[in-house]
């Protein structure tokens, strides 16, 4: 869609065959790029590569980020880097046609959780585990309903049925929508982790941890505890030169003004180099959770 827009406005648009950081600095510059879309991992490692005081941006005047959610320091570096570049990120899925919500510059960054203003065509709602309509403010699976929502799954009438209820799309997105119609993602409900009764959203706690100085990449996700069903596990790349035990022990105090203590990780990974990812550039939680031993962790 996005693609279709920019030619039919006369537009011109450079695509990468592999992400590389480095590269897309070059990019930028050679093809006088104005705005650069990708995941929230991409953005970061763009602003964070060691080659990028030594690239003339400044044609840049969009950063967007989309597929995960955009913590909110990433927001705040971004709008610094230089005076021309603008913040954006926005929700959506292959099923709503890529577009719920979304939003740029001071309409982000002054509410840097959300995902932006839901679009006038769509509806969203959340819902409780039984299926039942929540209230504004109220977090629950987030339901879309619109014109733009998929007539369903190609011969997988049952994964239709249980995906599209009455026309209203199951996201399988834990989320709220405010009074003013901003649209916030708390988690994906398969990524929550469940502890002792207690629901820890993941991107919180992932939030709470970027903002410590020296974290380059983290991720959050379940590990199962006999005693309490799961407990919360993190992974965290940091910037050279930091890492050592006391850095942990100081995130940890860190974390302790920030996150109530069941929301804190018990296990804390750090690794000696970026986490895994996706063809979309996404951090692959999975992959972590399968990989990683609890003995090597540090508690």
């Amino acid at each position: 869609a996005m693609t279709q827009a920019l030619t039919i406005g006369g537009g011109k648009v450079v695509l990468m065959y592999k992400w590389g950081a480095g590269e897309a600095l070059g990019l930028i510059e050679r093809e006088k790029i104005t705005g650069l879309v990708g995941a929230p991992t991409m953005g970061r490692e763009l602003i964070s590569h060691q080659d990028f005081e030594k690239h003339d941006i400044s044609s840049l005047a969009t950063l967007a980020g989309g597929g995960a959610p955009v913590q909110p320091d990433l927001l705040e570096k971004i709008t610094t880097i230089a005076d021309s570049v603008i913040a954006a990120e926005g929700y959506g899925l292959t099923e709503t046609c890529g577009i719920v919500s979304g939003g740029y510059g001071e309409f982000i960054t002054k509410r840097p959780n959300s995902a932006g203003l839901i679009v006038p065509v769509c509806e969203v709602k959340t819902i409780d585990e039984d299926g039942k309509d929540l209230a504004r403010n109220e977090i629950g699976e987030l339901c879309v309903y619109g014109p733009h929502i998929v007539k369903g799954y190609l011969d997988r009438p049952e994964a239709t049925a249980e995906t599209i209820v009455d026309g209203w799309l199951r996201t399988g997105d834990i989320g709220y929508v405010d009074d003013d119609n901003y649209l916030y993602i708390v988690d994906r409900s398969k990524d929550m982790v469940l502890r002792g009764g207690e629901n820890v959203y993941c991107t919180e706690v992932e939030a709470a941890i970027y903002d410590f100085p020296g974290i380059t990449e983290c991720a959050v996700f379940s590990v199962p505890d006999e005693r309490l069903g799961e407990e919360v596990g993190a992974t965290i790349f940091m910037s050279p030169g930091v890492g050592n035990d006391t850095d942990i022990e100081r995130l940890r105090k860190f974390l302790e003004a920030r996150l109530a203590a069941f929301k804190r990780p018990r296990y804390i990974w750090v690794m000696d180099q970026a986490l895994p990812k996706n063809a979309s550039g996404k951090i692959v939680k999975r992959e972590l959770q399968k990989t990683l031993d609890i003995v090597n962790a540090q508690y």
